[in-house]
């Protein structure tokens, strides 16, 4: 077990959409993060939640959409979810309904045919993929910044001897991909960071693989090598973590001898998030407490 003395910091990178003032989202972030911890291991919360100076936000959504969301909205939903512990019954079936099984088939054929999206009744959808082409074809350098602002943070980190856990949600997960490919390949950077988590991430995705760093190179090329170990969690009906696996598609990281493992964690896990728009099983703040996550927390906080 770890002697508590190992330097180490968690980074924290959001999905897309504006969020609230950077100090507003780290702190609301950091208390579900500990409180998935505390749902997984009381012993090993002790320790971490006294940890808040070591927790690292890469706000990148104020620098990509110009603007904040207010902080309030937001704040009687968290600090609903911190109360709980698990789903309930109707909430499961809704996020395994035919409803979600359904639109989850469209959204593979719009996958694999993109000019299927054209034919998609859903605008939030159509306005999901232009946001994500606008990153991937570095408009205006958008891309390129926000990888640069995560780059600093992660060489700041790892200069200083620290450990590293990565933790990335949704789009944010391809920021980060993207971000280490840049930093093993094209930098030259080779110190690794300890432990990647992907939270309701669309690597699995074929739009999403044809576009990421390395995606024209052959192996081992393709890949990045400074991730020690990787742990992908996506919730059930989670229609952002379309393809929910991440193994099937990187696990030549691993024959490759470029991570130690790859682990994926998306049966009967269960984003219990909500707000007055009902269940929300995509929320960054409904993964972090979750007892799935806060296991993955925990063991690399007392192991690493």
């Amino acid at each position: 077990m770890n002697d508590h003395h190992t330097p180490r910091c968690i980074i924290f990178v959001p999905g897309k959409n504006p969020k609230p003032p950077a100090e507003v989202h780290k702190q609301a972030l950091w208390r579900c993060l500990v409180r998935g911890a505390e749902q997984a291991g009381p012993v090993c919360t002790r320790g971490l939640s006294q940890a808040a100076d070591d927790f690292i936000l890469v706000s990148w959504n104020h620098e990509y959409y110009g603007c904040d969301k207010p902080g309030a909205l937001d704040s009687y939903w968290i600090d609903s979810v911190i109360r709980r512990t698990q789903a309930t019954e109707e909430e499961k079936r809704e996020a395994l309904s035919l409803n979600i099984k359904i639109t989850s088939w469209f959204y593979s054929l719009a996958d694999r045919y993109p000019w299927f999206i054209d034919i998609i009744p859903d605008a939030a959808v159509k306005s999901s993929v232009q946001e994500t082409i606008r990153y991937f074809e570095d408009i205006d350098g958008i891309g390129s910044r926000i990888r640069a602002m995560l780059k600093k943070s992660l060489r700041q980190a790892l200069d200083e001897g620290r450990e590293v856990l990565l933790v990335s949600h949704s789009m944010g997960c391809v920021i980060a991909y993207d971000s280490l490919w840049e930093l093993w390949h094209e930098e030259g950077y080779t110190k690794r960071i300890d432990h990647f988590i992907t939270l309701g991430s669309p690597l699995g995705m074929h739009f999403v693989q044809q576009r990421i760093k390395g995606c024209q190179r052959s192996a081992p090329h393709c890949y990045p090598g400074n991730i020690r170990k990787w742990s992908n969690v996506a919730a059930e009906g989670d229609l952002v973590a379309l393809d929910k696996t991440v193994f099937d598609d990187f696990g030549d990281m691993k024959a490759l001898g470029l991570t130690d493992a790859i682990h994926d964690y998306c049966h009967n896990v269960f984003n219990y998030f909500r707000n007055e728009s009902g269940l929300n099983v995509h929320r960054s703040y409904g993964y972090l407490v979750n007892v799935v996550v806060g296991r993955i927390v925990c063991d690399w906080w007392e192991n690493v």
